[in-house]
């Protein structure tokens, strides 16, 4: 059961992946992504809304604001223009079946610094073999 839990979130991420990619690419090439990002953020907010109200009960909301920081901010900008760099992606005329391979690919290789820097992640042979086969596959990927 305890292994079931540790990949629920995994599952949450690939499903949701899935819809998410279909929806961006779905995005009609004539509409403002600015504003459909506009739309999609107002439905975000209205259902982190009625989530924070349901789960959030034991605190206030001044509480709460006073318990959040930087990353509130940093994480809606970058919330936006990954938003905007799949539409134009898609746009641009990416595959849904490869854009995404590649920028979580390309993600997880410059994430591996990051880990190691500020959160002492360890580099296992095992990890060093996968990170080959992503660079590998990069390069088949885009040929």
């Amino acid at each position: 059961m305890k292994e079931l839990i540790y990949y629920l979130p995994i599952a949450l991420i690939v499903v949701s992946n899935v819809f998410y990619n279909i929806c961006t690419k779905s995005t009609p090439q004539t509409a403002n992504p600015f504003l459909s990002l506009f739309i999609t953020y107002l439905v975000a907010a209205f259902i982190t809304l009625i989530l924070f109200l349901f789960t959030g009960l034991e605190h206030n909301v001044m509480n709460s604001l006073k318990e959040l920081n930087w990353t509130s901010l940093v994480l809606g900008i970058c919330v936006v223009t990954l938003e905007f760099g799949y539409i134009t992606a898609y746009r641009f005329g990416w595959n849904i079946s490869v854009a995404s391979v590649v920028a979580n690919i390309t993600l997880g290789i410059l994430l591996i610094p990051v880990g190691i820097l500020f959160y002492k992640e360890i580099l296992t042979p095992n990890h060093l073999v996968g990170i080959g086969l992503c660079f590998t596959g990069l390069f088949f990927i885009n040929r």
